[in-house]
Parts: structure tokens; sequence; C-alpha cells
């Protein structure tokens, strides 16, 4: 039996509409995965410091265009793959994780680090976290019932970034008496903390977006 044309219109153009949409916040989580990456090599004496802030600085870049891509074409979009208002909150959420990234690099060489074995077990949570969020980011144009779940597992994942700073920091006030370096990788644990919070909130938008269109 032939189908409606106009239905058939309809879905080839949400199809084309979700994909998009959805292949610019995978493009800002792969720029933040980047990000993060760029961040263990550099406590780990891998990058330097100055090559590190410059390299962080072009990754920034590309996530800066895919979001402006996206808000660029959401306002005029027919369709979207969750309510407008999420889908740009979703995106300044992704960029949010990856501006704090940024910003603990630049703390990093300002503070002239040159290794810290207590910040690296949180760097690792957050780079497992950052798969987490893009599989559930995916999900959305591939399998959008298991959007939730996944969103759901992105958030542990963030939460256990805030316990291995929870642990790092016990840890550093465990080491002795309170030092310059001990002072400074309390700071910069502290804004790997702050990046947990932000993969708090991703996952809570993304979370409620597929509430939302679970019920729509």
């Amino acid at each position: 039996m032939a189908g409606n044309p106009i239905l058939d219109a309809l879905r080839a153009l949400s199809g084309r509409s979700n994909g998009r949409f959805v292949a610019y916040l995978l493009g800002q989580l792969d720029a933040t995965i980047d990000g993060a990456q760029l961040v263990r090599a550099t406590i780990a004496g891998e990058v330097g410091r100055t090559a590190a802030v410059e390299r962080m600085r072009e990754i920034e870049h590309r996530g800066d265009d895919h979001r402006g891509r996206l808000a660029t074409e959401l306002r005029d979009a027919l369709v979207t793959p969750i309510d407008r208002e999420d889908l740009f909150r979703l995106s300044g959420a992704l960029d949010d994780i990856l501006d704090n990234l940024r910003d603990f690099l630049r703390a990093w060489s300002l503070f002239e680090m040159r290794d810290s074995p207590v910040i690296e077990p949180v760097i690792d949570t957050i780079t497992d976290a950052l798969d987490d969020l893009r599989a559930a980011v995916a999900s959305l144009e591939r399998e959008p019932g298991l959007v939730a779940a996944r969103a759901l597992a992105a958030k542990k994942s963030g939460n256990a970034t805030r316990r291995a700073y929870d642990v790092a920091v016990a840890n550093l006030y465990r080491s002795g008496d309170v030092t310059p370096d001990m002072l400074r990788n309390r700071d910069l644990l502290r804004r790997l903390d702050v990046v947990g919070l932000r993969f708090g909130t991703a996952a809570d938008i993304l979370s409620d977006a597929a509430v939302k269109r679970a019920e729509g």
C-alpha cells in the first residue's frame, strides 16, 4: 500500500534535522574528549605546558564552532531531536565542561606544574564520564529509547569524578604540612570537581528531555 507522501516527507525532514543537531552535539563532545585527553597527557608530562595551552585553544575553537552552528540553525529549525530549549541548554552545558577543562590547563601552566600523581585518577574518571555522555547523546538519533538510561549512567560517571576529588583532597591533607605545592594541587582539584558538577547538569538536561519526549 502506498504511503502518505506528506507524512513520508515530514519523517525525512525530521530525520535529517535530528541527525544534524545530534552531530553538532557530538562534535562538541568529541572536542571535549580531545581536551580531556590533552589534560591527561599534560599532567603526565607528555605535552609541555605552553604547547598544551595552545592546543587547547584550537580544541576550544572547534567546540565553539559546533555550538555556534547549532545555535544558528536552531532559530529556523522546524523539528529538533529534543525540546528546543533543552537542546540549547545541553549544548551550553557541554560548552561549560570544555571551558572548565581549559581553565584547569591555564591554571596548570600559570602554576608551572610539572606533574601531579594526586590529580591523575580524577582526570581518568572524567575521560570515562565523557565516553558515557557521548553514548547518551548519540542515542538521541539511533536509540531514543535508551537516552534516559544512558543519561543516568553519565550522571553516575560524573559523580565518580566528584568522589575521586574527595579522595584526592583527603590524601592531600593527610600528606603533612600545608605547602605551596599542596595548595596548588588543591586549587587544581577544585577545578576538576567543577567539571564533575557540569557533567551532572548535562546529564540532568538530557534525562529531562528524554522524559518530555516520551510523554509528548
